[in-house]
């Protein structure tokens, strides 16, 4: 099927199958009182059907939203036209200088035929809805997963036209040294082994539960992880070990400093004291934790929305550097890239100091925020009293 009629099968199964649902709510005595919608701009017409308020919610980067706003209103013809370009520099209104390679991938997609062309028209409808609310002298609201404190440039770079409300942070009454999930039991004992080793000492390595990482990449960061002779906690599926068949731990860990696990708590390991670095492909809401947790990171972005985060971590915050793929254009980091990043986080040169003190100064300024009555929890309540 082509991809514009795989979305419009879509668009119309979603709409039908909302409506109804909004529907037998109401009968049932729970009535719709706003929709939140995130990228599917069309269940707008269901809302207005209805007569529900709705708020559309970004849940990527307030950064990335920004570019995507700026790129449907003027920069459009210029980011197409250095597609090919991946270091030609872009200056958008309010943001820092960016580069082709920084944004998302989706912006330098020219065949709107295609499915990643349907990505990109979804977006423009998204943008044109909004549009339509300011025509309407109505200033339209935006949810966005983020923290005023660590992005405040992109949303000022939007605040004229779009209400951005960051949601992006944890209420002060919850502690990080704990997790609200539901987790597999620790069968080898994690936490215990995180207990065993000194502050700061520990090489935490996740890039997620849905990333297949190729037998090269596994090979170079195992080569990377013993040279640097650190110890390291690695979430790796089990697929991404049993496929590539590539050994891993061995008889070689005499000093028990290699802990693999198929699944973790991701919070609870961040908020550790053992943990020095985040070694992550940059997936939003791990840089989010990551943040959050004062822990400096080795960014390893693969797609989407990773570059620009990896950008943000590097570049704006200043707590992590971004590694560097091999020449041959196939993105595998190499053992010993890997190894310069370590050091230059974990390191006690100059650079990794100032790393480690900009990744606890991003931590305390959330901190104080929320302290301060500002977080996720408080701006959902000034919305929804301003929705009644």
């Amino acid at each position: 099927m082509h991809a514009k009629e795989c979305h419009s099968l879509f668009r119309t199964n979603t709409q039908h199958d909302v409506s109804i649902l909004i529907n037998d709510l109401a009968a049932g005595g729970r009535p719709v009182t706003c929709m939140v919608i995130v990228f599917l701009p069309w269940l707008v017409d269901i809302a207005n059907q209805h007569g529900i308020p709705f708020v559309f919610y970004w849940i990527q980067a307030a950064t990335i939203f920004a570019t995507y706003y700026h790129f449907f209103h003027g920069f459009e013809s210029l980011i197409q036209a250095h597609a090919g370009e991946p270091s030609f520099t872009v200056w958008l209104p309010g943001l820092m200088a960016l580069q082709i390679k920084d944004l998302s991938p989706f912006l330098t997609v020219t065949d709107y035929d295609s499915y990643f062309g349907s990505i990109v028209q979804l977006m423009r409808e998204m943008f044109e809805i909004l549009d339509r609310e300011q025509e309407r002298n109505m200033k339209p609201r935006v949810l966005i997963n983020t923290f005023k404190e660590w992005e405040t440039d992109a949303l000022v770079s939007v605040s004229a036209e779009i209400e951005t409300i960051p949601v992006g942070l944890l209420s002060k009454e919850t502690n990080l040294s704990s997790s609200g999930y539901l987790f597999k039991e620790d069968e080898k004992k994690y936490m215990e082994w995180l207990d065993s080793k000194e502050e700061g000492s520990v090489v935490y390595i996740s890039f997620g539960s849905m990333s297949v990482m190729k037998k090269e990449q596994i090979e170079e960061m195992v080569k990377g992880l013993k040279e640097s002779k650190r110890p390291y906690l690695w979430v790796l599926r089990k697929d991404n070990r049993e496929k590539e068949l590539v050994e891993i731990e061995g008889d070689d860990d005499q000093d028990g400093n290699e802990m693999m696990v198929e699944w973790c708590s991701q919070v609870r390991v961040l908020a550790h004291k053992a943990v020095g670095c985040f070694v992550t492909h940059s997936v939003w809401n791990s840089t989010l934790e990551s943040l959050a947790c004062g822990v400096p990171m080795v960014c390893v972005p693969q797609w989407i929305d990773q570059g620009m985060n990896a950008k943000l971590v590097e570049s704006l915050w200043g707590c992590g550097v971004r590694s560097d793929g091999d020449g041959d254009g196939d993105g595998v980091v190499k053992g010993e890239e890997l190894v310069r990043c370590l050091e230059l986080v974990m390191g006690d040169g100059e650079k990794g100091v100032e790393i480690r003190r900009k990744a606890k100064m991003w931590k305390d300024k959330a901190l104080e925020a929320v302290s301060g009555g500002e977080s996720s929890d408080a701006n959902m309540k000034v919305l929804v009293e301003k929705i009644k």
